[in-house]
């Protein structure tokens, strides 16, 4: 049941610590790694029930290093409720909808819109904070939580919401933070589920679960260290990143 494979604890536990460091500088982000790494020295599923648990514990040691208070309250005044909403039409719907679909169509919006920002820069000095659209964030946030359950990619729609809004670096990583957890939390069951038939895939979830507190910690303080302008260049990266892979996936596995 313990693996004894050392590639198995290389992979993994980098990997962890990158979701880890990722959840503390960026309030997310990187999870989007997981399962494609993860997947490097374990079938696709098994790492899949395996980063769910991982989220939820970045999310417990994240709430240590950013307050409630430091979250967008109005933001997710409308935000949250149209997520539950979406996260419910995602359980209906989920038999209906092609999940590769789901994906091409976020990664084209996602990736035009960071390629945009970077275009964008050559002139802008700053970002631009846009004021509050209560139907801008509930539509984010209904299209957050449908992609989540449908597709488990959520993540660039949220990124694209919360950088669109142009908050300052620690509003934007605690909104994040308090969304992530959440989401992470509704989906756990499922997955917990797929796990009780695979006792050994949530033991090796505990094997890799120590490196957590740290990577989380190690995030926060690079936050701290870093400017709004850099912070926010490395959101818009990761964002750009994560849409093409998404894109990727989606393409390659429909022309399987």
């Amino acid at each position: 049941m313990i693996p004894t494979d050392p590639l198995f604890y290389v992979v993994g536990l980098t990997t962890v610590f990158i979701i880890a460091v990722g959840k503390g500088a960026f309030g997310g982000g990187l999870a989007t790694l997981g399962v494609p790494l993860l997947s490097l020295v374990m079938p696709p599923i098994e790492a899949a029930i395996i980063v769910a648990p991982i989220t939820v514990l970045t999310d417990v040691f994240a709430f240590g290093s950013y307050r409630l208070g430091n979250a967008s309250k109005p933001d997710l005044r409308w935000f949250l409720p149209a997520m539950l909403m979406g996260l419910a039409l995602g359980y209906f719907f989920f038999v209906l909808i092609d999940p590769r679909l789901v994906n091409i169509g976020i990664g084209v919006i996602a990736f035009v819109f960071a390629i945009d920002w970077f275009i964008r820069q050559r002139s802008k000095s700053d970002a631009v904070e846009h004021p509050l659209s209560p139907a801008l964030a509930a539509g984010s946030g209904g299209a957050f939580g449908f992609t989540s359950f449908v597709a488990h990619s959520g993540g660039p729609i949220l990124s694209a919401y919360l950088l669109y809004r142009g908050l300052n670096k620690t509003l934007y990583v605690g909104t994040s933070i308090v969304i992530y957890a959440l989401v992470n939390i509704l989906k756990l069951f499922p997955y917990l589920l797929l796990g009780a038939a695979k006792p050994a895939v949530l033991v090796h979830a505990a094997l890799l679960a120590p490196v957590v507190p740290l990577g989380v910690w190690l995030g926060a303080h690079f936050h701290n260290r870093l400017d709004q302008r850099k912070l926010f260049f490395w959101c818009y990266a990761i964002l750009l990143f994560a849409s093409a892979k998404l894109l990727f996936d989606a393409v390659r596995a429909l022309m399987a």
